[in-house]
């Protein structure tokens, strides 16, 4: 069937998460001094799976990639950029959203990692603004719909052309039958503040709103008319970097392709690697400490540039995860390990610590984050096993932390051998989750006691009686024993319901404080994990499958 040719793997191969500028499709990047601009013109021919076109600057998961890899560049690579403008260079249209026959021919698995790609691409945005200075304009200079509508969001700020025609729009509701699957909805109330009756009217009239009247309904920032529309952009634009740190004078780094070996059943990279047992459906993915002299100066980290360790294993890290998310829907359990010098690790968390302020470092530190937070939010179960050689300290105690279990190696007959985990000041606030608290914060669900105990250890190795005793970890078998309770933990978990497992642990792991990333992971979750399997949306009679055929959709009248 046509509908089983755009999954996670099928015979164009595996998606590959990296890109750079001269292969570039959809997008044209642009540098001009503080300000950079990102014009979307997407090939119609340019799908990265065959059999639909990409017309009126809709996208599919190639575009996003593209987009993506040009944000990263522009954090890394031109320093001096404080504001991005997005816009179009169609004719009167700026971006109508996923393209809808692409999701018509997908299979439900690729669409909800699609829809968790953009997602986590559009909080990037939000995430660089927040907390590296760089911020975000959409000049929306045609019609918006959709998912051109929900990435305008994203940004810090929206102006729209006022020609009397251009409109935005989200109309997933009255034409497909869908809901806004990155964040749309949840923009409009959490970060735009749309009132809750305006709100409703919007998502439920696909000719959208335009002009003044998107202005007052808090839709757009600006509206514009057409001959003062490019000044407006420029001058905002500048406007706005006058708000960011990013430095002036400073040098990009270049990011180079990551070196990486593939075969059937492995990945691997210069610290990380991924190991897949599919008779077992877990991978295991292992990162290794850094080793040798390290730069622990401003001058140093810039000389290193892409290949300084925490910026090369961030990357290696994040591709690793997109990889396994995409081409290896089978494969259930993550198996998350360290190899290496637990002071190898605090010592790279201090120069980190130290030098924190420098831009490289800053970016760096927000990569790592952003890294980590896509690790959360993979619907995955991960178990982290701490055993001999771990490393699992400060930053790289964050996957373990990210983990629905950690198991840790006891040797009470080898103390010298026993692993060992410590915790830096990169626990407690460098590197939150989506939902703005940390992991520890998560864990001890902000138990002020539990949290106090637990930072007065910081730096100090402890054993796997010492970290159970704090809560830190969740069991401490010891050599005897630790073979057969990871395998019963292992097969009893690949035993288990992928889908009870998805929403139990998305349930159990953002059980704290919400924010708007939170509500729009899961949120995204019941929409897409529903609505997208009901035959209203995609029946042979369903909304998302005869758009565009001239059929009207036949719904089932009946509220579940």
């Amino acid at each position: 069937m046509i509908a089983a040719a755009i999954d996670s793997v099928d015979a164009a191969g595996p998606v590959d998460y990296e890109t750079h500028p001269d292969r570039y499709r959809h997008w044209r990047l642009g540098v001009e001094g503080e300000v950079a601009t990102l014009v979307l013109a997407v090939s119609e021919d340019g799908g990265l799976r065959p059999g639909y076109k990409l017309k009126l600057n809709s996208y599919d998961l190639g575009v996003d990639i593209e987009l993506h890899d040009a944000v990263q560049r522009i954090r890394f690579e031109h320093p001096a950029v404080r504001t991005v403008i997005i816009t179009s260079g169609r004719e009167r249209v700026f971006c109508s959203g996923a393209n809808i026959f692409m999701l018509g021919l997908s299979s439900h698995g690729w669409k909800v990692n699609f829809c968790k790609f953009t997602n986590e691409t559009r909080n990037g945005l939000e995430d660089s603004s927040r907390h590296g200075g760089l911020k975000f304009l959409a000049a929306v200079n045609g019609a918006c719909a959709g998912g051109g509508y929900e990435l305008a969001a994203a940004c810090d700020e929206i102006i729209l052309v006022d020609d009397r025609s251009s409109a935005v729009s989200l109309p997933e509701v009255p034409l497909l039958g869908v809901l806004p699957g990155t964040g749309g909805l949840t923009r409009l109330t959490d970060k735009r503040r749309v009132r809750h009756d305006h709100a409703d009217i919007f998502c439920t009239t696909s000719e959208g709103v335009r002009g003044r009247k998107a202005v007052d309904w808090r839709l757009v920032d600006e509206a514009v008319k057409t001959q003062g529309f490019a000044q407006r952009v420029q001058e905002r634009a500048r406007e706005l970097a006058r708000r960011s740190d990013r430095p002036s004078g400073a040098r990009g780094v270049p990011l180079p392709r990551l070196a990486k070996q593939r075969s059937a059943d492995a990945l691997a990279y210069g610290h990380v690697e991924v190991q897949i047992d599919r008779a077992a459906r877990h991978a295991t993915l292992t990162v290794r400490a850094p080793t040798g002299a390290q730069p622990t100066d401003v001058a140093g980290i810039e000389a290193a540039g892409a290949a300084w360790y925490p910026l090369q294993m961030a990357r290696e890290l994040d591709d690793a995860i997109l990889h396994l998310r995409t081409n290896e829907p089978e494969i259930g359990t993550w198996l998350l390990k360290t190899q290496g010098s637990v002071d190898a690790v605090l010592a790279m968390d201090a120069t980190l610590h130290a030098r924190q302020a420098h831009w490289l470092v800053r970016e760096t530190i927000g990569l790592l984050r952003r890294t980590l937070a896509r690790l959360d939010v993979s619907s995955r179960s991960l178990f982290a096993l701490v055993d001999r050689g771990s490393c699992f300290a400060g930053s790289l105690l964050e996957i373990a932390l990210a983990a629905d279990r950690i198991y840790m190696l006891a040797l009470p007959d080898e103390p010298a051998a026993a692993p060992k985990i410590a915790l830096s000041p990169f626990n407690f606030d460098a590197l939150p989750m989506v939902s703005r608290e940390t992991r520890l914060q998560r864990r001890f669900h902000r138990d002020a006691g539990e949290i106090a105990a637990v930072q007065a250890t910081q730096g100090r190795a402890l054993d796997a009686d010492q970290a159970l005793a704090l809560g830190l970890v969740t069991a401490a078998p010891d050599d005897i024993d630790w073979p057969d309770e990871i395998r019963i933990a292992l097969e009893e978990r690949a035993s288990l319901s992928p889908d009870a497992l998805t929403g139990m642990e998305a349930n159990l792991r953002f059980a704290g404080t919400e924010s708007m990333e939170t509500r729009i992971f899961g949120r995204l979750s019941a929409w897409q994990n529903w609505i997208f399997n009901r035959p209203n949306a995609v029946g042979e009679a369903g909304a998302l499958k005869l758009y565009g055929t001239g059929h009207k959709p036949q719904f089932d009248r009946k509220r579940v």
